[in-house]
């Protein structure tokens, strides 16, 4: 999620933890940890990684759930060692750290872009897919209620404020899993006659809402691609079919940074030619025909693909009008073929 709704989460649920009188002081701690999991981002920067590299290690080690339980605890340690709060309330104290680190990497697993929690296992990414990256109706509760808290201070009715907080983002996040299901149901009623009931598909929600979600469906040829409304659309779901040089994906399967992007996306890419080049796009991240990652792994030369140093391609070329396109698509039916 974005770094605003990582802090807020953070600040509220450290806040919600320790007693009242500390309750400022963890609003400003638990909005520190709450945004310290995606400073992976800079180092990453900093090494002069190959953009495959880069993208598929973020979200890493820095998002462990045992690796933060560690060193939560670790802070907790000094803290309580230093500091007179934590020294008086050491348990809330501690389950205010791990909290506030813990609920970045849960949180993020919502989202499609894929969250490692159980590094150094080789376990693929998490990737609920339920929530977009930035989501107001998640984000602005959590904020009001970090507000009120800093204004009541150490009164009552902030805590209520935070709890009130909580439970209404906990809800959304419900909701989205119920809104990913029913998206889903529909999806695989429509795929059965096809024969692609048990084909591997992604049910991912579209930017800044749960009410329209993409359904990609992975095919020998390519993937399908199709939308549902919970608003607007009934009847069966419509896919269209799209190609992909599969071909190509697999005679580069041996390739580290082709089997790589495999992994990390647990296979939702598609290949395609731009001149003597291939370009392997992450199916996850955007819509047909635009990709927020894109990435030139191999040319043609010799008869055969070879693989080159990875570079990323420009990303999605019309961002307003996806989303303009998006909001449209919310409220009214697909048209009919």
């Amino acid at each position: 999620m974005d770094s605003l709704t990582q802090i807020v989460l953070g600040a509220a649920v450290a806040a919600v933890s320790v007693p009242a009188r500390d309750r400022r002081v963890a609003l400003a701690a638990g909005a520190v940890l709450g945004t310290l999991p995606d400073l992976d981002g800079i180092p990453l920067a900093l090494m002069g990684l190959d953009p495959v590299t880069r993208v598929t290690w973020h979200r890493g080690p820095s998002h462990s759930l045992p690796l933060l339980l560690a060193a939560g605890w670790l802070l907790w340690l000094l803290l309580r060692r230093w500091n007179q709060r934590v020294r008086t309330a050491p348990r809330p104290w501690l389950v205010a750290i791990w909290l506030a680190l813990l609920t970045h990497p849960l949180l993020d697993a919502f989202t499609v872009y894929g969250t490692q929690l159980w590094w150094p296992s080789p376990t693929r990414p998490v990737m609920g897919g339920s929530m977009f990256i930035i989501d107001p109706l998640y984000t602005l509760p959590l904020l009001a209620a970090c507000i009120a808290a800093a204004v009541a201070g150490p009164r009552a009715w902030g805590r209520r404020w935070l709890a009130g907080g909580l439970l209404l983002g906990s809800l959304y996040l419900g909701w989205s899993l119920v809104g990913q299901q029913l998206a889903d149901r529909a999806a695989a009623r429509a795929l059965a006659p096809m024969g692609l009931r048990d084909a591997p598909r992604l049910v991912v929600v579209t930017p800044l809402n749960t009410l329209l979600w993409r359904v990609v469906v992975m095919t020998p040829d390519g993937f399908l691609e199709g939308e549902r409304s919970l608003v607007a659309d009934r009847g069966a779901m419509r896919f269209t079919a799209h190609a992909s040089d599969t071909a190509a994906l697999q005679a580069l399967g041996a390739d580290p940074a082709v089997a790589r992007l495999r992994w990390f996306t647990h296979g939702f890419m598609k290949a395609e030619r731009d001149g003597d080049a291939l370009v392997v796009s992450d199916l996850r991240m955007g819509a047909e025909p635009d990709y927020s990652f894109n990435y030139r792994v191999a040319r043609w030369a010799d008869g055969r693909w070879q693989p080159v140093p990875v570079r990323q391609q420009s990303g999605i070329r019309d961002a307003k009008g996806m989303l303009a396109a998006t909001w449209q698509r919310i409220w009214h039916a697909a048209p009919a073929p």
